[in-house]
């Protein structure tokens, strides 16, 4: 049985926010869903009334978004902790540990990334990999404008880790996340290469020979 927890007293909101929060937070770690995430379940997990947890969130949704949002600094961190170095081998670290965040944290992702909600998460997705691009270009292994850049980036790794998290038993190949992102990355790097028109394919082809030789050098 949950214990009811003494009223807060004046200036204790914040306390009580947290350990609304952390109850939360242990439902959606143990259901591995935030339909477990009512306002009755959390209220009584955390030993106060209903009408206290909406004293600090507006409804349900509100609620889902913060305690999702707790976990979102640890991509930060990731991103940092794969930068440095080669900015091109860096960006693909990047664009690794952005998936490998969003398959070890699934719900919280489907709830910020995959349905319409807070901005906040979504933007601090973007930065990390703006930054990641800003580099490439600043060393000039990409051309464009970063955020454009980014963006067609960001499109790839968030619909390979959504396909993981939405079809976990489609039978996925074991390299399907190195390859998507060097498709990306490649892609990106030779595209303002390439002609605005696609060419014949036997044209392709021989051009795509002659790349090859030189990228066995390194990146045009």
């Amino acid at each position: 049985m949950t214990t009811r927890r003494m009223r807060a007293r004046k200036g204790e909101g914040s306390l009580l926010r947290e350990e609304i929060l952390r109850a939360a937070e242990s439902l959606l770690a143990e259901s591995g869903t935030e339909d477990a995430l009512t306002v009755r379940a959390v209220a009584e997990r955390s030993g106060v009334s209903t009408p206290s947890v909406y004293l600090h969130f507006a409804d349900k949704d509100a609620l889902v978004e913060a305690v999702c949002l707790r976990v979102w600094d640890e991509l930060g961190r990731l991103v940092q902790e794969n930068a440095g170095g080669d900015p091109f081998h860096a960006l693909g670290r990047c664009a690794r540990a952005y998936v490998r965040f969003a398959l070890d944290h699934p719900v919280q992702y489907r709830v910020l990334m995959m349905r319409p909600a807070t901005q906040e998460a979504a933007s601090a997705c973007f930065s990390h990999i703006v930054t990641a691009v800003t580099a490439c270009v600043e060393a000039g292994v990409l051309r464009g404008d970063p955020q454009d850049l980014a963006l067609a980036m960001w499109t790839a790794v968030h619909g390979c880790a959504s396909l993981l998290i939405a079809q976990p038993s489609f039978p996925w190949p074991d390299d399907l996340i190195d390859n998507t992102i060097r498709m990306a990355g490649y892609g990106t790097a030779i595209l303002p290469r390439l002609p605005r028109e696609a060419p014949p394919s036997q044209v392709i082809a021989a051009e795509l020979d002659e790349l090859g030789v030189r990228l066995a050098g390194g990146l045009p």
